[in-house]
């Protein structure tokens, strides 16, 4: 199996916790983003310390009541399936803020995570307020929940998006990379993915690979697994009756999503319609 693909830990961590994902620098080879699934039982409650880190909680499915000691923000999450098809509520935490999540329902709940240095105040960010925005054309559409966009000014770090893929089509494509700190052509971003699909047997087929391809790797990606993607281009290909959901975190050295196509696959762009 790739070092790339995580499948799920559901591990118990507690009564009425189980941890699903947790991504860290001692497990990948990530720098920037570090990442953690959590399943809450309704009534069951996690609580974090954030130090140097900034965090996105996102209400994936389920009710869950989020506080950071100053500010609460109670039965937040809007759907029962990702495959509602709707965005949910997320809370935005900055660094050195203890934050406390309990879920009032049976709940998933994604804690994204990237460095952070300077304080923000905690945010709600209502469902009501995401961007939801329909990209590409023929083969090559989906469509995006803008949770924590770079023309959010919310976070010091995150990018936080949730994209769907319908079936039959390609996602994170034609292949782009932005793993150069070579502003303002391209920018350097650690990115995970969060896959899930419709109906739940289904599979994706995810390639992670650089130009020089001393990294290269082609993995079928199951209901609930994870991607790494510390560098290189990174296309979703989406088999036919399924549709494909994932969640994305990115952070680098620049809060800036500035990628650049694989130019042997550029052409494509011009071709659909």
């Amino acid at each position: 199996m790739s070092h790339l693909l995580k499948k799920p830990l559901l591990e118990k961590e507690a009564d009425g916790v189980t941890l699903v994902h947790e991504v860290t620098k001692e497990n990948s080879e990530l720098e920037y983003v570090s990442f953690k699934m959590i399943d809450l039982a309704s009534g069951a409650t996690i609580n974090e310390q954030l130090t140097q880190l900034e965090c996105c909680i996102v209400a994936v499915t389920g009710k869950i009541t989020v506080s950071d000691g100053s500010e609460t923000f109670e039965h937040i999450g809007t759907r029962e399936s990702v495959f509602e098809k709707k965005p949910t509520d997320s809370v935005y935490v900055s660094n050195d803020r203890e934050f406390t999540v309990k879920g009032e329902t049976n709940a998933r709940v994604a804690l994204c995570y990237s460095p952070s240095k300077d304080q923000r105040p905690t945010k709600l960010i209502s469902a009501t307020d995401i961007n939801v925005e329909h990209r590409g054309q023929g083969t090559n559409k989906r469509m995006v929940h803008n949770i924590l966009p770079d023309f959010d000014p919310s976070a010091n770090s995150l990018l936080v998006v949730e994209v769907y893929t319908p079936s039959g089509n390609w996602s994170s494509y034609p292949p782009h990379k932005h793993d150069q700190d070579n502003l303002p052509e391209e920018s350097m971003l650690e990115e995970t993915y969060y896959h899930e699909q419709d109906p739940g047997q289904g599979f994706v087929f995810q390639r992670v690979y650089t130009d020089d391809r001393s990294l290269d790797e082609t993995m079928t990606v199951e209901h609930g697994d994870m991607v790494v993607v510390p560098k290189g281009y990174h296309p979703v290909g989406v088999p036919a009756g399924y549709t494909a959901y994932y969640l994305n975190v990115m952070a680098g050295p620049e809060r800036v999503w500035k990628f650049q196509n694989d130019p042997d696959h550029e052409w494509v762009l011009n071709a659909e319609s």
